[in-house]
């Protein structure tokens, strides 16, 4: 580097917006010191030399600190605390730039996709980068590239695409060069862009070739296919689906290597598959390894990819695929996200064609497998016997099948003695194959930075525990509830209604197989109600940290809404949610607005709709397996009587005020992390504090700390004088009719 160089302090931000983007953040004093402008390169120096994009950090906060995310700081070679030289540098658009990644990235990531993915990063021979587009400071015509890459990488690689790191073997010219729409970017060993400065919209079409099979001459289009050398899985290599691999194997053989045999006896087999199960559960890997078993090629489509082209292209392209497929040998033509080419809910001129190329390909002989991971939205239409007539489903795996994926996965790391797998799986229900190896790779990853220079890394239980608060399962993609990390442990006396929370939430979802073994039917769901301010919402919160289940909470009010069928639609997706994800904690705040007694609303029955959908869901024809419902309300009379007879809520549990010895632990709880000075009495504020809530000592915890900054910044403890303070400004909040009434409802 060469010019005013600095020498700043390296402050690790992980939160950052711009984390693993290529970005770090500085002061603006620093900016202007080094000459620089935000969306300039800056050279960086530690124990290597790298390059990153400079942006602008908060102008309140220190001027030395450089703020890097993780990725940074180990191409640097340095540790959050490190001293970092930084310094303008020339950059030039990069001629070449050539990648090497995990076998299964290379071969879902086209070339053209993954220069998306690196369009305006800066690089570096020898460094990692990841797939996240640089889209914080994105030049504008890059805009719409950059959002059609990410929903593009996300669908291709899954979840895992936001954590798997790259490694820059090659990057042309030598110095950090800045990758433009005109480089050619490639993988090492494997295909590379022509450098044209016209996107190119991936193909959605791909050959993945047999490792057993002769590898036939396909006539298609150039454009259509796309083959690679990367081998397929094996069988054994997925534990949970070898029955469904047996019997798709079974179909297979029979239908390829057989036909002789049902000649003679008169018949003939339709080698039509729909194979369903959640996303990330290896459906595409399963239909992989078994067409290598049976000696058959793989053709893929994208369903969503072709479903957002024209009809006209949409079904050339459908034919063409479908032509090339039946050439020559035994061939197998895998749909993947078949519910976008054949809708349930308005099938349009795509879906027609595509049920013709499906029974045309299927009667010529050739498998047609199509996966989905939402069987209820896929046209009924395709499962007829010319079509789709097989049925193939992959479950969620359990806590064994989990145990036995993450032996498979990390069978080649070094793993370290405190490593126990079997804790890992359990702590990750509702985790699919993908997410488990997005978890091992994360805790690799956390790893590699921890011991760069290490001969002999090994991989440990914190690395595990640290992926394991950023790794979230598929299943839980569209939810964003932060859990606190609480226990009930941490929840102030209710010894009573802790216990009855226990039994009726947290042992169905821990020990379904106990209760399968003494042959009782678990409560399928509890109400919480009680006064405003009472803990029902912390319970349910410290009953999320005590257990291990995923939690979908949402208030009652948020699903409804004003069009017709709408809020029926967000109760079957919320279930539909909670049964992919089990075991599954669905919390239900205010549920007396989502299911009010029937037969009184002036909403044209919306409200009817809706508790009839609840009724249907909680007790119902399909089983709600692994999935406990927890209710809260300060009105149960409100609620419909139907809701809360056996099999649905049925445990109601009533959550009482807090007396003297309930709000001193209270307030105990709510003072954990605050200096007490030792003339505050705990246990005789509690007993002063007749008719305030849960909420109201905590409110007075927090006051009183407000008053000591009131008096001074500089104060170092909360004092009785400061308690007094408070008590004049927050007031009990309990009302004691309606204390009265619950208790009395309560009583009954």
């Amino acid at each position: 580097m060469g010019g005013p160089d600095l020498v700043l302090t390296a402050s690790l931000r992980p939160a950052a917006l711009d984390a693993r983007r290529g970005i770090v953040r500085l002061h603006p004093e620093v900016l202007t010191a080094l000459g620089l402008r935000p969306g300039d390169p800056v050279g960086l120096a530690g124990r290597r030399v790298t390059a990153a994009i400079a942006a602008a950090s908060e102008p309140e906060g220190a001027p030395g600190l450089l703020h890097a995310d993780d990725l940074t700081l180990g191409n640097l070679g340095v540790r959050d605390g490190g001293e970092v030289t930084a310094g303008p540098v020339p950059v030039t658009a990069a001629d070449r730039v050539v990648l090497a990644g995990p076998p299964q990235v290379v071969a879902a990531v086209s070339p053209e996709l993954l220069r998306l993915a690196l369009l305006g990063k800066v690089v570096t021979t020898g460094d990692d980068v990841s797939l996240l587009p640089q889209d914080v400071l994105p030049d504008a015509a890059a805009r719409g590239l950059l959002t059609a890459a990410r929903q593009s990488l996300a669908n291709r690689v899954g979840y895992a695409w936001t954590s798997t790191l790259l490694t820059v073997i090659t990057a042309e010219p030598a110095s950090p060069t800045r990758v433009t729409m005109d480089t050619i970017v490639g993988w090492e060993h494997g295909p590379a862009t022509h450098g044209s400065a016209a996107p190119r919209a991936p193909s959605p079409a791909r050959d993945t070739p047999s490792p057993r099979a002769a590898a036939p001459t396909w006539a298609e289009p150039a454009a259509l296919a796309r083959t690679t050398d990367t081998p397929a899985p094996s069988v054994e290599e997925l534990p949970g689906l070898r029955s469904q691999a047996e019997e798709l194997t079974e179909l297979l053989d029979l239908g390829f290597h057989h036909r002789e045999v049902l000649r003679r006896l008169g018949t003939t087999v339709a080698l039509g598959v729909l194979l369903d199960g959640p996303s990330g559960s290896g459906k595409s890997a399963l239909v992989h390894a078994v067409a290598a078993r049976v000696g058959a090629r793989v053709r893929s489509l994208w369903g969503p990819e072709l479903a957002a082209l024209t009809n006209t292209a949409a079904a050339e392209q459908l034919r063409a695929a479908a032509a090339a497929v039946r050439t020559d040998g035994p061939a197998v033509l895998l749909v993947t996200d078949v519910e976008a080419l054949a809708p349930a809910d308005v099938p349009g001129p795509v879906a027609t064609v595509f049920r013709q190329v499906v029974a045309e390909t299927v009667a010529a002989g050739v498998a047609v497998v199509c996966t989905t991971g939402r069987l209820d939205a896929v046209d009924s239409a395709l499962r007829t016997p010319d079509m789709l007539s097989l049925r193939i489903t992959v479950p969620l795996p359990d806590a064994a099948l989990r145990r036995e994926q993450l032996e498979m996965l990390t069978r080649r790391v070094p793993l370290d003695e405190d490593v126990q797998l079997d804790e890992v799986a359990a702590r990750t229900p509702g985790f699919v194959a993908a997410d488990l190896a997005s978890l091992v790779r994360e805790a690799g990853v956390r790893a590699a930075l921890r011991q760069k220079t290490v001969e002999r890394p090994s991989m440990t239980m914190a690395d595990l525990h640290a992926a394991l608060e950023v790794v979230r399962p598929t299943t839980m993609a569209a939810s964003t509830l932060e859990l606190a990390s609480v226990t009930l442990d941490d929840v102030g006396d209710l010894v009573e209604v802790k216990q009855t929370l226990t039994e009726s939430v947290l042992w169905p979802l821990t020990y379904p197989d106990t209760f399968a073994r003494l042959g009782v039917q678990p409560p399928r769901g509890v109400l919480l109600y009680g006064p405003p301010g009472c803990g029902k919402t912390y319970l349910v919160t410290a009953l999320a940290g005590s257990g291990r289940a995923n939690v979908l909470s949402v208030k009652g009010s948020e699903l409804l809404s004003k069009w017709v069928g709408e809020s029926e639609r967000a109760v079957r997706e919320l279930f539909r949610r909670a049964r992919e994800a089990a075991p599954t904690l669905v919390f239900l705040d205010e549920v007396d607005a989502l299911a009010p007694v029937r037969g009184q609303a002036t909403d044209g029955g919306t409200a009817d709709r809706v508790v009839a959908a609840m009724l249907t869901e909680l007790d119902g024809v399909e089983a709600l397996r692994n999935v406990v419902v927890v209710g809260a309300t300060n009105r149960p009379d409100l609620i419909d009587p139907a809701l809360l007879r056996p099999g649905r809520l049925e445990r109601l549990v009533y959550v009482p005020p807090p007396d003297a010895a309930a709000r001193a632990e209270i307030l105990r709880a709510a003072s954990r992390a605050v200096p007490l000075a030792p003339d505050v009495d705990l246990d005789a504020l509690a007993g002063d504090l007749d008719g305030f809530s849960a909420a109201d000592c905590a409110a007075l915890v927090r006051e009183a700390a407000l008053a000591a900054m009131r008096e001074s910044l500089t104060a170092a403890t909360v004092t009785t004088a400061h308690v007094t303070v408070a008590r004049t400004r927050v007031r009990p909040s309990l009302d004691p009719a309606q204390v009265a009434w619950l208790a009395a409802y309560a009583a009954r």
